[in-house]
């Protein structure tokens, strides 16, 4: 069955644009025009990915993202904005979203990030356990425990520790990361390794060092060794 992804952009034409793109690209869509419509639509239909504008009267985008994560959707999203503030992308991804698109984009950028993070949530993990230190990844349970207690981490952190830590101790670039934990095909541009990476290291604190390689990329070192 087709993946169906809900597109929220108040602007009637821009909306019709993506979702006819999407079409074309094989997917179901639904449409809503603002936040209060999208939780409807999120909570009474299947959809397996949002691709939310900020801008968006009543409810932003980053209200409606925020009320969907507290409420328990984990749906993935896009955040989609057409302003140029600086800090976006960190609150984007602190509010919970999978990856972020600047306007004016291409919809072939657009489809491709679609196709990235639809592949990576559909992707069945394989069921084992990796120890780095006093940090757990249990893919049976999919959860990570730090000196034996739950470590909260969204399906993204997640991801990205466990690509981090099935190679500990090999430097891993910042386009292999964007690839293997994003989908991202070299050359797409996305602040969400960084960001990530701050987040990582905010929740496992001195557990684990994740080390900074100025100008190639980051390192998982295990204490061990």
């Amino acid at each position: 069955m087709a993946a169906r992804i809900l597109v929220v952009d108040d602007e009637p034409a821009v909306n019709d644009l993506i979702c006819d793109a999407l079409h074309l690209a094989g997917y179901q869509t639904s449409s809503a025009e603002h936040g209060m419509e999208a939780l409807r639509l999120l909570r009474d239909e299947r959809i397996d990915l949002a691709v939310i504008d900020v801008n968006m009267p009543m409810m932003s985008g980053y209200d409606l993202l925020e009320r969907m994560r507290a409420s328990g959707l984990e749906t993935p999203v896009i955040i989609l904005t057409a302003r140029q503030e600086r800090d976006d992308p960190r609150t984007s991804f602190g509010l919970g979203a999978d990856d972020f698109v600047r306007k004016p984009f291409s919809i072939e950028e657009l489809t491709l990030r679609v196709a990235a993070i639809l592949r990576r949530t559909s992707a069945g993990e394989s069921s084992h356990r990796v120890t780095v230190g006093v940090v757990t990844i249990d893919d049976a349970a999919h959860e990570v425990r730090c000196r034996d207690e739950l470590v909260e981490l969204s399906p993204t952190e997640y991801r990205l520790l466990s690509v981090l830590a099935e190679n500990v101790g090999r430097v891993l670039t910042r386009e292999q990361l964007l690839d293997q934990v994003w989908g991202l095909a070299p050359g797409i541009e996305s602040s969400a390794v960084e960001t990530y990476i701050s987040y990582l290291r905010r929740k496992l604190g001195d557990a684990v060092t994740i080390r900074t390689v100025r100008g190639v990329g980051y390192q998982l070192l295990d204490p061990r060794t």
